[in-house]
């Protein structure tokens, strides 16, 4: 008996180490996934991959055994996503505005282990990232009340930057000023032009005077600098908690429904998105001056079945009344049907450009 727990215990100590050579060769995997993220914007946490993963996995051992099997595969990916995360710590995100705006909390909750970098503009914090200076700019596409931000749409379609997610973030504006101010003492409110559109209702019923400043964070951070009662910011509450401002009122953005689109901006292309139906795109293009050329390219994306979700013409600035579109989709471009679309639609486009895939 006592030999053959010694020959029981020789193999398992054999297959330890076996584990510990593929554990480490799995590590040494992990660290290409980690640089991959980094490039792409992609976040750390890929639950749906996770669970298809285990269920393909466990499929391979007895069924006696494999919910042992399962907590085992969850302690490998707790540990690779670990490791993950201590490799990306030291990315740089880009965002518009100081500390307390929506852009910043947004980077942060989007990376928690990146370095958020703040950027006067959003054209800094694109430029930022094509020159190296930084990984990724975490940078609004569009308000489902105030609609697009027509800049960045710009830099798509001039710029080399790929839009490698996209999230939406609940937005809530709050109106805040000093410590003594009141709502009735307000005259004029400060904040970002987007902020002020969404507030615009609030604003005009009261009569008050508007100035726009470069995001809501560096509003607040100038109306708590003045020190004056009548004047106030619009932003979230996190930025009047930050710059030390009182929250005279909540929620005055005039839709209760207020969501901001942000998009991922990296060097890099995500060539893991693009193979599932519920994956989305993003095309910017141009179409030749033929009678009929438009609807030809709409017909050809139609056609093909995919779902377009976004249409917009957008003026050129190089060229007086010419104008470039730009579309969102759903679908698999990086199947045969999608390169196929892409294919008959420059028939028609003077210039085609994918600007994101996405999941």
């Amino acid at each position: 008996m006592e030999n053959k727990l010694t020959l029981a215990r020789e193999k398992i100590s054999a297959v330890d180490r076996k584990i510990a050579e593929l554990f480490e060769e799995r590590m040494r995997a992990s660290e290409d996934v980690a640089d991959y993220k980094r490039k792409c914007g992609l976040p750390i946490e890929d639950p749906v991959r996770e669970d298809e993963l285990i269920k393909k996995n466990s499929a391979l051992v007895p069924e006696d055994i494999r919910p042992y099997y399962i907590g085992f595969q969850k302690d490998i990916m707790k540990a690779s996503k670990a490791y993950q995360r201590k490799l990306i710590e030291g990315e740089k995100i880009a965002y518009c505005g100081e500390e307390g705006a929506f852009a910043f909390f947004t980077a942060k909750k989007l990376f928690p282990n990146g370095t958020p970098v703040a950027k006067n503009s959003f054209e800094e914090a694109y430029d930022s990232v094509s020159s190296g200076e930084c990984e990724l700019a975490v940078i609004p596409l569009e308000n489902s009340y105030a609609g697009e931000v027509g800049q960045v749409t710009d830099m798509l379609f001039s710029g080399s930057l790929c839009v490698n997610a996209v999230y939406d973030v609940a937005i809530e504006q709050v109106l805040m000023a000093v410590s003594g101010a009141s709502v009735d003492k307000i005259k004029k409110v400060i904040s970002h032009p987007q902020a002020l559109a969404q507030c615009a209702k609030f604003i005009s019923s009261r009569g008050w005077e508007t100035e726009t400043a470069q995001s809501t964070s560096s509003a607040a951070m100038k109306v708590s600098q003045m020190g004056d009662e009548t004047v106030a910011a619009i932003g979230c509450a996190e930025a009047a908690e930050l710059y030390g401002l009182s929250v005279l009122q909540k929620n005055i953005n005039e839709s209760r429904a207020n969501t901001t689109r942000f998009g991922v901006f990296s060097r890099a292309e995500n060539t893991s998105a693009g193979y599932s139906e519920s994956d989305g795109f993003s095309l910017v293009f141009t179409v030749k001056n033929e009678a009929g050329a438009l609807a030809d390219a709409l017909r050809v994306i139609g056609e093909a079945g995919f779902n377009m979700r976004t249409l917009r013409s957008r003026p050129r600035k190089e060229l007086v009344w010419n104008y470039y579109f730009y579309l969102e989709a759903e679908g698999a471009l990086r199947s045969e049907a999608g390169e196929k679309m892409l294919c008959d639609l420059r028939k028609y486009c003077d210039r085609l450009k994918v600007v994101g895939i996405y999941r």
